[in-house]
């Protein structure tokens, strides 16, 4: 079962966001934030979704760019230039009342409110470590993170253990940037996994991007799933 649903935010913008629920229904089921590329809610991440309801959770997957375009707004993977004014115009405040958002829209429904977590690709998955500081969650999940390093002075507030997907190959994301953020959580004390595919390049897991790579997207794929059932 799949829906859209539109959630009123703290600072009086609305945002829609699709769900999708496991086939017994969302009672008493783990839950998932899932937060999108840079491009958009679209096929590839309600497919994402669609997937991990079929593993037993209920998924919200917000549009983070609902301040700047319109609902169900999508953008080629080729079109970086059209989504730069979107992606620019995010800010840190914006996306945790976003994040607050998802949670409370969440925890009405009848699931297990003492499993919710959070996955993020690319530009989500900087967010999905944003909301594991900012929201009492069971754990989170970044693949591929641009700009994590930048929520260094965030670390001290994680509340779960977080696990990060790196590509060996990705040239977006350096060694230092993720050394930051694995420094940060280091010296906050705070548990974290950190998985590099040497193999495999930025957005491995897009099965819609040339990038993809079917080995490391099925490996990671099984320690999310693993991770998240612990």
């Amino acid at each position: 079962m799949e829906n859209h649903v539109s959630l009123q935010i703290a600072d009086g913008t609305t945002m829609a966001a699709y769900v999708a629920y496991p086939e017994k229904g969302a009672e008493n089921s783990p839950a998932l934030i899932l937060f999108q590329e840079a491009f958009g809610v679209n096929h590839h991440i309600r497919n994402v979704a669609n997937k991990f309801a079929g593993e037993g959770f209920t998924v919200i997957a917000p549009e983070l760019f609902h301040r700047t375009a319109p609902a169900g707004a999508e953008f080629s993977y080729n079109d970086f230039p059209s989504v730069m004014q979107h992606y620019q115009a995010i800010t840190n405040e914006g996306l945790e009342a976003d994040v607050k958002a998802c949670y409370q829209w969440l925890t009405a429904q009848d699931i297990a409110t003492d499993k919710v977590f959070s996955i993020g690709y690319c530009l989500g998955g900087r967010v999905s470590f944003l909301a594991n500081a900012v929201l009492p969650l069971k754990a989170g999940i970044s693949y591929y993170g641009g700009g994590v390093d930048q929520l260094a002075d965030k670390a001290k507030d994680l509340h779960g253990k977080h696990l990060f997907f790196w590509g060996g190959k990705d040239q977006h994301i350096k060694a230092e940037n993720i050394n930051t953020i694995t420094t940060a959580l280091d010296d906050a004390g705070k548990d974290y996994v950190n998985v590099k595919f040497s193999y495999a390049d930025h957005a491995f897991s897009c099965d819609e991007r040339a990038s993809y790579n079917p080995t490391a997207a099925k490996e990671a794929l099984a320690l999310t799933l693993a991770f998240l059932r612990e």
